[in-house]
């Protein structure tokens, strides 16, 4: 695991704590495919890079991001 956070992987609290976001938050992300992650043991492992391209993504919609007709939505 420590290997894997070494290549830019972080813990749900982490990437909680780098998006401003909870970290129910994080694993609804997670369980919707909106950032990669790996599950190593019982824990979630998020990919940084993927976390902050998601965070860019959602700071760019601004107020769109509310949509609930946004074209990035596929819920």
């Amino acid at each position: 695991m420590s290997e894997l956070i070494a290549q830019g992987w972080v813990n749900t609290r982490e990437a909680a704590d780098i998006t401003g976001h909870s970290v129910a938050y994080v694993r609804q992300m997670i369980r919707r495919e909106r950032i990669e992650a790996q599950k190593v043991g019982r824990d979630w492992l998020v990919s940084l890079s993927s976390l902050l391209a998601y965070k860019r993504t959602m700071e760019s919609l601004g107020s769109g991001k509310h949509n609930p007709l946004a074209p990035w939505r596929d819920e």
